[in-house]
């Protein structure tokens, strides 16, 4: 049976559970100091003067790093890499101040109280400018990105003005998402050293590869030079994506000072200077004739970005090829203002734009009086229509009927407002879930030991999904060894190269990698057999030997064989491989996405407004699964996680000064356990030959697509009041109904 696809076990679960795994933040090295970012305090402006005496003054403190002392960047501290490997730092070369929470100080001590301690004397005066914060203003002037994901920022296909012609029922409406910040168990953190001109990082971060080529570029120095160490990562979501101020300062500080520096940020520093997922307005207008087929669609985005920077999101690329459509445009637009530039949250621009394009959808069902279900399948598309290909594999349609039965969709009232239990308004909802299959080149380099044990490597990062399980699940598949002869490692910039763990592609890249090295060692390995006197395989065919749990056997005669380990020991020293795998000619070819159906029911309360979700299925259609338990436990997670999209996350910017007056874990508000019921997850048996040998597609992300366009669909269907600007939150829900 292949190891590939069963639910075993984690890995470094064992470890992680006993504290045995060490994250960036619990690294302590030999004469380490520590490195206490200062934060701006006004949205624009400049730093009038700094008094550092009084810092300099407090015990411990070892040096106040500010836009005065601070070592002197090529480039004035540009990465010169495109995201999400650099971006637009701050680090300290002058004395501008383009956002609130921007760093504009760095207090270095011998301990973290006094570092703190340091920051808190240190004096700054601000010259303040008008500072722009309101996304009601800066929409005014929004402009068009020249890109959005390397395709064109806006699109049409057919003729909009025809198809708006030949609607019979239209749907014209506005909806909104809000600022929402990372809050992962482990925050940034960061531990630079410095041995001569070599530089050694210890970071919390989902691109090693990246971070090692941004540090370089940034310093100046050669790439050979930088090695980035990360074998754990305390949960990501796209903030780490990124390599941010801090990585830099933290290796500015450590030069500055001549000894290794770590610098932690705290909860409150998660709000500014690391990304966030933007604020998004966007405009819908859906059209269908009678039937409920849609005549014309567009879905037009616009959303912030600070003024240093361009991050769009992209809310608009799922309505491109989601549905059947003949006349379509759709827009991107940025209104710049004063604040952090934003980043990657997960499933960036999908779980923003399905939501809206899901609960317009819901919209128009209701002014056709059609089942929302219906309507989706009525529209179903067979192939991209944006891109004019077909998709490598697409099982959508099993997700909303498997999705559908298991929910109990038929026992559905058509009538909002009909269905009640008591005080509680009883509401099902249902929306569709996507997400891109991607793939990048990725190596990875393998080894079988004289004792039978093999060692497997590639430069990748496990953010907690499980990336050290599948990948040794993978490589004992391909080398024919049991899963606890086989040891994996990543998390070192010095291993062959692997892509940053974002956009759902480091499994669908890596694998493929790990897969293709380990066939190479296993193959050499059965030639070292075949030509091995002292073998029972010797002068026998290549395609005749089988390996598997950890012995070489003949499949015409299980009987004739022996074990790995003999055939390495004999040969006396290990047998290494090393390989590449990327993208083919497949990509141009095939229009690669998972999709999903997302049903979700919920309970309002008559008389407050307070909505609760106890019931959420989810059915997916995603390729192959490396393993059924971890699968499952990434579409759970993606579901939680929308669950607080829809109703609890949201971050508040004061607009007089752009500062965020809940930044702390206390006050931004996600689902705690009480919040989360039940979660059903469906996977749909799909196979897709093109995305990658392996038939692997990536589930980080799609899980939380859909799930917020449920539960406001749900929210309508229980109270007959749309709430179109998220969270939902029951004073939306109680003014609509006063």
């Amino acid at each position: 049976m292949s190891i590939v696809g069963q639910g075993i076990d984690r890995t470094d679960g064992a470890g992680k559970v006993c504290g045995r795994a060490s994250f960036a933040g619990d690294v302590s090295v030999p004469n380490m100091a520590y490195g206490w970012i200062v934060l701006s305090t006004v949205a624009s402006g400049r730093i009038a003067g700094m008094d550092v005496a009084g810092a300099m003054a407090m015990p411990g403190v070892l040096a106040v790093i500010t836009h005065d002392n601070a070592q002197r960047l090529p480039q004035g501290g540009k990465a010169a890499v495109n995201p999400p490997a650099g971006r637009v730092l701050s680090l300290l070369q002058d004395d501008t101040v383009h956002y609130n929470n921007q760093p504009v100080a760095v207090v270095v001590a011998t301990s973290l109280d006094q570092a703190k301690e340091g920051a808190r004397k240190l004096s700054i005066r601000y010259a303040a400018t008008d500072a722009l914060t309101d996304f009601d203003r800066a929409k005014a002037s929004a402009h068009k990105p020249e890109k959005v994901q390397r395709t064109e920022a806006d699109t049409q296909r057919g003729d909009f003005a025809a198809g708006q012609r030949a609607a019979s029922a239209r749907v014209d409406v506005r909806y909104t998402t809000p600022v929402e910040h990372h809050n992962p168990m482990e925050p940034h953190a960061t531990v630079a050293s410095w041995d001569g001109d070599k530089l050694t990082l210890h970071d919390s971060t989902q691109f090693v590869s990246g971070d090692a080529q941004a540090l370089a570029k940034t310093l100046g120095i050669a790439p050979e030079n930088v090695t980035v160490l990360c074998p754990f990562v305390g949960g990501g979501f796209g903030c780490k994506g990124s390599s941010w101020s801090h990585v830099t300062l933290a290796a500015m500080a450590a030069k500055q000072v001549s000894r290794p520096v770590k610098i932690v940020l705290d909860r409150t520093q998660m709000f500014g200077p690391v990304g966030n997922r933007p604020h998004t307005e966007q405009s819908l207008w859906l059209g269908a004739d009678p039937s409920g087929k849609l005549t014309a669609m567009h879905h037009g985005v616009i959303s912030e970005t600070s003024v240093i920077e361009d991050w769009v999101e992209p809310s608009a690329l799922a309505t491109r090829m989601l549905y059947a459509c003949d006349n379509q445009t759709t827009t991107h637009r940025l209104a710049k203002m004063n604040v952090g530039t934003p980043t990657f949250m997960r499933a960036p621009g999908e779980a923003s734009g399905t939501f809206a394009l899901e609960a317009a959808m819901d919209e128009l069902a209701y002014a056709l009086k059609m089942d929302p279900l219906q309507l989706r399948l009525k529209n179903y598309a067979e192939q991209d229509m944006e891109k004019k290909k077909p998709f490598s594999s697409k099982s959508l349609r099993d997700c909303y009927l498997q999705g559908a039965e298991r929910f109990g969709w038929s026992r559905r009232s058509p009538v909002p407002g009909s269905m009640r239990d008591g005080h509680w308004r009883l509401g099902m909802g249902v929306a569709t879930a996507t997400y891109p299959t991607n793939r990048s080149q990725a190596a990875a380099e393998a080894m079988v030991m004289p004792d039978g044990r093999a060692l497997v490597r590639s430069g990748t990062q496990d953010l907690g999904t499980g990336a050290y399980t599948v990948m040794t699940q993978v490589a004992a598949d391909a080398l024919g060894l049991p899963v606890g002869s086989v040891r994996f490692e990543l998390g070192d910039s010095r291993m062959p190269k692997a892509p940053v763990s974002g956009g759902s592609q480091s499994t669908a890249s890596v694998s493929p990698a790990v897969k293709a090295v380990c066939e190479k060692v296993r193959g050499q390995i059965i030639d070292l057999a075949l030509a091995d006197s002292g073998s029972p395989l010797k002068g026998r065919q290549r395609d005749d030997v089988l390996a598997a749990d950890g012995w070489l056997r003949l499949r015409s005669d299980a009987s004739r064989g022996e074990p790995i380990a003999a055939v390495v020991g004999r040969h006396g020293q290990p047998v290494r491989g090393s390989a590449e795998s990327q993208p083919g000619p497949e990509k141009e070819a095939f229009s690669m996405h998972s999709f999903g159906a997302v049903f979700a029911e919920v309970r309002v309360d008559d008389a407050l407004g307070i909505v609760r979700v106890p019931r959420v299925v989810g059915a997916y259609g995603v390729g192959r699964l490396l393993n059924a338990k971890t699968a499952h436990s990434q579409l759970m997670g993606g579901i939680v996680w929308g669950l607080g999209m829809a109703l609890f996350e949201e971050t508040v910017r004061d607009v007089r000064n752009g500062r965020c007056v809940n930044g702390t874990l206390a006050e931004y508000h996600v689902p705690v356990n009480a919040d989360v019921h039940e979660i059903d997850v469906i996977v749909v048996p799909e196979e897709d030959p093109h995305v990658n040998p392996l038939g692997v597609k990536g589930i980080g992300e799609i899980g939380i697509t859909g799930v917020a366009g449920a539960v406001c669909n749900a929210v309508y269907h229980a109270t007959g009041v749309r709430v179109r600007d998220l969270p939902i939150t029951l004073d939306k829900v109680m003014a609509r109904t006063a």
